[in-house]
């Protein structure tokens, strides 16, 4: 859950053909044929224009806007491909998508089955220009000709440079400090789901100086030009569009930049527009490493390479202990897993320090190794101190937390769902999210120098409060078991745990640390798919094959703490929602019966997802006092009204960039568990401190 969660499910789902877009779309929109130079050399410009009143921003603007800039803006008949408008239409030059056009699914619908009537539309003189879209709904622009693309993904920005000051579409802008769209609302980002990459364009603005990202892009395609940008600049009133939703002086930007739209079409049209020289753009560069699994004799490392040495195919990993004794592995570039390398280590020392470089296994030239470090788990049954992070609802953005973990000395790190937000079916927005996330620099530190392991709640699932029943479940499980390194991926369709990255149903997994084992419980993909098997009248949550497996591990399980884990809360959240644990309660009943008829000791719950951080007892429900602990989020939004009262709520605090160190203990009598909830700053919100012995363990 997040206060920005963004639907999968969209309006006007379908193109009825003959008819103006409906379900949402604030103004229609027509593309018509273009004229030749000589044809209407001084005319008006004319637009088609397509908005959107998104629910974020319930704003317009874009035909108010390009109005008042003197651009004349028809109506379109969505039922007529743009190359037939092109000779019997109203002689259009511009085709303008505001912000967030593509949460319409009629706009997806044109612009794929018109996809090469744009690009027609384009190489006969048109302008094509379309602002800031929700990359969850599509991250490539899809109707750029091919040679030229451009993708979206996060994170959003407010602060935009011009890095062509002089083209006719900057000229006259206000600055302040350098930057361009200063002193906008700050509810409304400047440039939303930024512009990640592109190739063969040239970069106007960008999120920074030199700009990286790009915030607006220009391509050349025969006699005309795409625009493609990230920008909002359009959100400036209304549903209505009669109130300002933004300052007077933003308005004011805004009206000066679709001014120069309007004589920078007119030089398209006439053919003296500047020619564009594409924007030379770094190539993607690599991902990782990411020290996935570690057990006590064996490790999983996970890397992406970069664009340049994706086609090089072989590459090794190198583990060297402290006593300079080495273990290799060596694995091919997975073009079906987005180009990614696993290593599987094994002979490893346990408790032992190790240090990692992984290189293309045959390359001539320079290469910088991409390197790590991590530490084998302790010897089960050997006392030891195990130090272990916890977190949920994370940013895909640089933020200071990952750093805070890393500092607290937790050895390892559990995510626990929405890490990262993905609110998408699309395998590519899925890849980019998770490529995006395991980039950021701090995050980057954190996971290679430490064993990950992770799960998912509802926004890596696909959405806010998606379940089993979810159409594009298979394309974001294949996106987060191409970007994890867990022991094991849920299981195949004989039931059997899946320890490859291929197909297969769940993401569910366990693995031991010294002390501790956590059980990573998925229970998503199972939701409301069969019958529970708790309760045949009700629906499951987590499936039989999973249940069967839990209830298996847990048998066998000698760990003295067990934590069992998911990324929703095991308590009902008291919303409209019904992705929490109150919905199933007869299997979370069930769970907590079976703890207690077979005598499991040391038994914990682990939950997420709320934007709340709270420690929860519930007594002796299972033999001994069973405690929730729920720590959310990583990233700084909270939700106060999810704080809500229970009777066995001990402490609770809406607290952002928060995160749970678990330390386990049993190099003393008792052996201890202590949990402290730790935010990015270092300050501790609160703790929980127990002991074996009031875990079900004989003193």
């Amino acid at each position: 859950m997040t206060t920005e969660d963004q639907p999968e499910s969209r309006p006007g789902q379908g193109l009825e053909r003959r008819s103006l877009l409906g379900g949402g779309i604030a103004a229609a929109m027509s593309i018509a044929g273009l004229p030749t130079a000589a044809a209407r050399p001084d005319g008006p410009i004319r637009a088609a224009v397509l908005e959107y009143a998104d629910q974020w921003t319930r704003g317009t603007g874009l035909a108010t806007l390009l109005r008042r800039a003197g651009v004349q803006v028809v109506p379109f008949d969505l039922g007529l491909p743009a190359t037939r408008q092109q000779l019997d239409g109203q002689r259009v030059d511009l085709i303008a998508f505001g912000s967030f056009t593509n949460n319409d699914a009629t706009y997806t619908a044109y612009v794929t089955e018109e996809l090469e009537s744009l690009r027609d539309f384009a190489a006969r003189g048109g302008v094509v220009l379309e602002l800031a879209q929700s990359d969850q709904f599509g991250a490539l622009v899809r109707y750029l000709p091919e040679g030229m693309s451009a993708r979206r993904a996060d994170p959003d920005h407010d602060t935009i440079y011009p890095t062509a000051p002089d083209h006719p579409l900057l000229q006259g802008l206000r600055t302040t400090g350098g930057r361009l769209f200063t002193g906008r609302a700050a509810t409304i980002r400047t440039s939303w789901k930024t512009l990640v990459a592109a190739v063969s364009m040239r970069i106007l603005m960008g999120a920074a100086p030199n700009g990286l990202p790009p915030c607006l892009l220009e391509g050349a395609h025969g006699r005309g030009r795409f625009l493609i940008s990230s920008l909002t600049v359009d959100k400036v009133y209304d549903e209505a569009g009669s109130t300002m939703i933004q300052p007077a002086e933003a308005v004011a930007d805004s009206a000066a930049f679709f001014a120069n739209l309007e004589q920078y079409v007119r030089l398209v049209r006439s053919g003296g527009a500047p020619a564009v020289v594409p924007t030379p753009i770094p190539t993607e560069r690599a991902t990782g490493p990411l020290v996935g699994h570690v057990g006590t004799d064996s490790a999983r490392i996970w890397i992406r390479p970069g664009a340049d040495h994706q086609p090089l195919g072989r590459w090794q990993c190198v583990v060297s202990d402290p006593a300079g004794r080495t273990t290799v592995a060596t694995a091919r570039t997975a073009v079906e897993n987005d180009h990614t390398v696993v290593f599987d280590l094994w002979g490893l020392r346990a408790g032992t320090a190790y240090t990692l470089a992984v290189t293309p296994l045959r390359f001539e030239g320079d290469f910088q190794p991409l390197t790590g470090s991590f530490r084998t788990a302790p010897a089960p049954g050997r006392p030891a101190v195990v130090t272990m992070g916890l977190g949920s609802c994370a940013p895909s953005e640089p933020n200071t937390v990952w750093d805070r973990i890393a500092s607290e000395g937790c050895d390892s790190f559990v995510m626990l769902g929405d890490t990262p937000y993905v609110d998408s079916s699309d395998l590519e927005v899925a890849r980019s999210k998770h490529r995006a996330f395991l980039q950021v620099p701090e995050l980057a530190r954190l996971i290679s120098t430490r064993p990950i392991w992770g799960t998912w709640d509802d926004h890596d699932f696909g959405g806010n409060d998606k379940h089993g029943d979810f159409a594009g479940k298979r394309n974001t499980r294949r996106a987060f078991v191409d970007y994890r390194a867990n022991p094991t991926f849920g299981h195949n369709s004989a039931g059997a745990q899946l320890t490859e990255r291929s197909e297969g149903n769940g993401v569910y997994t366990s693995f031991r640390r010294g002390p501790i084992e956590v059980f990573l419980l998925d229970p998503r993909w199972f939701s409301r798919t069969e019958p529970s098997w708790a309760d045949p009248s009700q629906p499951t949550c987590l499936g039989a094959v999973q249940w069967g497996w839990l209830r298996d591990r847990l048998r066998r399980s000698t760990a003295t703490f067990k934590a069992i884990a998911t990324g929703m809360i095991w308590d009902d959240k008291q919303n409209s929602e019904k992705d929490d644990w109150g919905t199933y309660a007869h299997e979370r009943d069930a769970i907590f019966d079976f703890i207690r008829d077979e005598n499991i000791p040391g038994c914990f719950l682990v939950g997420g997802d709320i934007h709340v951080s709270r420690a929860l007892n519930y007594g002796d429900r299972v033999g001994y006092d069973l405690w929730q602990y729920i720590v959310s989020p990583l990233h700084g939004s909270t939700i106060p009204s999810l704080n809500v009262p229970h009777p066995n709520l001990v402490h609770s605090a809406v607290e952002p960039h928060v995160f749970l160190k678990l330390v386990a203990d049993t190099t003393v009598s008792p052996a201890t568990l202590t949990a402290t909830w730790i935010n990015r700053e270092g300050r501790r919100i609160f703790e929980v401190r127990r002991t074996a012995d009031a875990m079900g363990h004989a003193s």
